[in-house]
């Protein structure tokens, strides 16, 4: 089994300590470039240098500390606003490759998103303008696009439990997913380092199937909670609405400016499905969205209702 030194950068998000967990599991020796503030506990087994990631001397100090094999990188802005996007999902990951390069690291392993496959929010032409950096970069690169995360379909679990209506958007059947969890996909970042039919290229990948839409997911808290859930409809237009008055005031405020774009991040996600887009087709087809791992959604919902988990998205709250 080969064995590589792996600078990882976004450590302590969740999908970050579950890379960190997948890498040490297969062999491999991990440094973290951290927050001072960051919580260390949560990477066991892992080297940890305090450091701004955005701080390009931090990223020259860390690189200077081992000759890294690889970089794996899990970094993703919090809120998806422009300026936290591009100082992020681009710049942050743009000064880490330029320290990789200088420093003779031969991979950079990239956590993209596959929602950047129709970009018309600014965290997507971020990551887009990245990904267009990393392919042109003198190094091996692999660029991941996984679906929905399991958490980002866990906001209303909590309110099933309460007794509150499911939301949904339009009739519930507007969108689907393959989602996959952190586990799985800490996994397969980590086979990225060693299969070299993951090197140079961009790697869709979702969990086990089959797709998944809001309703579908009513079904599953039905079947575990064994009573009907409730279902409220929430018309598009509302939301259009909303956002437009955002927009209109956001001229004027650089606050609402922002709670406009969260808002026009909600209805992308609202309106468009996390799976492999045909554009000769112009849909989405689940068929030709890869799988892989072996967790499901619906056994992490009945996890969150018994507490053996928790609910983890933290600023991706929507509900």
């Amino acid at each position: 089994m080969t064995s590589l030194d792996v600078l990882l950068l976004g450590g302590t998000g969740t999908i970050g300590c579950a890379t960190a967990h997948a890498l040490q599991a297969a062999g491999h020796r991990v440094t973290a470039l951290v927050r001072p503030s960051a919580n260390v506990g949560l990477l066991p087994g892992c080297t940890v240098i305090p450091g701004e990631v955005t701080d390009q001397k931090a990223l020259e100090a860390a690189f200077a500390s081992t000759r890294f094999d690889a970089v794996v990188s899990c970094l993703a802005s919090r809120t998806g606003a422009p300026s936290d996007a591009w100082a992020v999902d681009h710049g942050a990951n743009s000064a880490a490759l330029k320290a990789a390069v200088q420093s003779g690291t031969s991979h950079f392993v990239l956590l993209s998103a596959i929602c950047v496959q129709k970009p018309r929010l600014a965290f997507q032409h971020a990551k887009l303008a990245f990904e267009a950096e990393l392919q042109a970069a003198p190094l091996n690169w692999t660029i991941v696009r996984p679906t929905a995360y399991f958490k980002s379909l866990s906001g209303q679990v909590a309110r099933v439990q309460k007794g509150r209506p499911f939301l949904v958007f339009g009739n519930g059947r507007l969108t689907a997913c393959k989602p996959i969890s952190d586990d799985d996909l800490g996994r397969f970042l980590t086979l990225c380092l060693t299969d070299p039919d993951k090197r140079n290229r961009i790697l869709p990948i979702g969990g086990p199937g089959p797709a998944i839409t809001p309703m579908d997911q009513v079904a599953m808290l039905e079947r575990l909670t064994g009573h009907p859930v409730r279902v409220k409809r929430v018309p598009l237009a509302l939301m259009s609405g909303i956002i437009a008055t955002l927009s209109t005031l956001g001229r004027l405020s650089p606050r609402l400016a922002a709670k406009a774009e969260l808002a026009r991040i909600g209805r992308y996600y609202a309106t468009e499905s996390m799976l492999a887009w045909d554009p000769e087709a112009n849909r989405y087809d689940a068929d030709a969205t890869p799988e892989f791992g072996t967790d499901r959604l619906e056994d992490h919902y009945a996890a969150l209702l018994c507490g053996e988990v928790q609910d983890d998205r933290g600023a991706h709250a929507v509900f």
